[in-house]
């Protein structure tokens, strides 16, 4: 990596300064286990393997960092913002179809790089605004509720069981109470707390655990290998119009991380570099097994709270990230946590996301007194929670997918002054 030529005076280990190994060790652990929760969660929701979301963040990470010439400290983790697409298509194409979805997704991020790379950044702002953004993030908040709440009340079946509820509850709690309190590795203290509950309940099947090898590769979903390839239209339909709505997510963590770090990662190394190396990304996850992957707002949380910014940390986190990836008993024991602990995060996690679309709106002082402002929230929330989506023959647009373009659509013809 380049020489530091400027050190920032805010950080106790700057982005290139190397910590001791010791340091790196355990600075490497910390930032993994803030990011694990979320990147774990996403498979389970979606019926993925957790060991293969481990393996293409990790990987991902490590590519992301080398498109962006070491120069900024991210972390790529798996992606709330398709669960819903990809929930749907695991019914109908299965991972075939999120494969391809996925990669779809990586190759906007990477022309939207191009485009940004020959005529700049600012007609993003005026395709994705606010007003468009803020609406879409409420949207895959929200839109999850339903599942978040059949996890927590009801089995396979669809049989209330009122166990489910309380260890949902309690599970919801306690991920409030430490959430508030604590910061990192015991963050994840509700899961394991909520998880124990569940075993006391009689809710958790450890024979997968038992069964399952020390060491055993992950289950790799490898296109032409694992299953035949075939093309989904609605797969890609689905998930690529969404990446424009993480793309605003990516941007706005490069801007923050330009305030904690003191530098300017839109001009160096460019934001072309840092869509590109999160594009790239995703299509590594598409070839492997993983979902779509993103820059994470916990990795910047993290930054801010240890203040260590050092890339070799990064390197770390991931190169640690593909380890445990490999590590059979760790993705059989991810994959028993029951529903009802997953439907007790869920609550609070899809709330949180909801939320941030509506601290987006109120951050950027968007007018609803302005009717086109209050006309395209509406249709973006009515359409993208009641998933009102669009097919024609064997194509198929998702609820989200339909409500992120027709945002921008209203947002583009819709007279500014009304």
């Amino acid at each position: 990596m380049p020489t530091q030529r400027y050190r920032n005076p805010d950080a106790l280990i700057d982005i290139w300064e190397r910590p001791s190994w010791g340091q790196w060790f355990g600075l490497s652990l910390q930032h993994l286990f803030s990011m694990f929760g979320s990147t774990v969660l996403v498979p389970i929701l979606v019926g993925l393997n957790p060991g293969i979301a481990l393996f293409s963040s990790g990987v991902g990470t490590l590519m992301y960092i080398l498109i962006t010439r070491g120069k900024i400290p991210a972390y790529m983790g798996s992606s709330f913002s398709f669960i819903v697409p990809m929930i749907a298509l695991m019914k109908t194409t299965g991972y075939p179809g999120i494969a391809q979805g996925t990669m779809a997704v990586g190759l906007v991020y990477l022309i939207v790089a191009l485009l940004v790379a020959l005529i700049g950044s600012d007609w993003i702002n005026r395709a994705l605004p606010p007003i468009v953004v803020g609406p879409m993030v409420m949207v895959i908040g929200l839109s999850l509720a339903g599942s978040a709440a059949q996890k927590a009340t009801v089995d396979s079946q669809g049989t209330y069981h009122w166990q489910f509820f309380a260890v949902a509850m309690a599970t919801l709690l306690l991920t409030v109470g430490f959430n508030l309190y604590l910061k990192g590795f015991l963050a994840l203290v509700p899961i394991l707390v909520g998880y124990l509950i569940a075993v006391m309940a009689g809710l958790v099947n450890f024979q997968p655990v038992l069964d399952a090898a020390w060491f055993q590769l992950p289950k790799f979903e490898l296109p032409g290998v694992s299953y035949p390839l075939h093309f989904y239209w609605g797969a890609v339909l689905s998930l690529a119009p969404i990446a424009f709505v993480t793309m605003t997510e990516h941007i706005g963590h490069i801007t923050v991380l330009n305030e904690l770090t003191h530098r300017d990662f839109f001009k160096d190394p460019g934001l072309h570099h840092t869509l590109a190396g999160d594009g790239l990304a995703s299509i590594v996850a598409s070839l492997v097994g993983g979902p779509p992957v993103t820059s994470y707002g916990e990795n910047v949380g993290v930054l801010a709270i240890t203040r260590v910014h050092s890339v070799y940390v990064l390197i770390g986190a991931a190169t640690f990230a593909i380890i445990f990836s490999f590590v059979g008993k760790l993705s059989a024991l991810i994959e028993s946590i029951p529903n009802p602990v997953i439907g007790g995060i869920s609550f609070l996690l899809f709330g949180v996301i909801a939320s941030s679309g509506l601290r987006i709106l109120i951050e950027k002082h968007v007018d609803f007194n302005k009717k086109r402002n209050l006309m395209i929230a509406s249709a973006i929330l009515v359409i993208g929670i009641g998933n009102a989506y669009l097919k024609v023959g064997q194509y198929e647009f998702s609820g989200l997918a339909v409500a992120a373009v027709l945002g921008i659509v209203l947002n583009l013809v819709l007279p500014k002054d009304v």
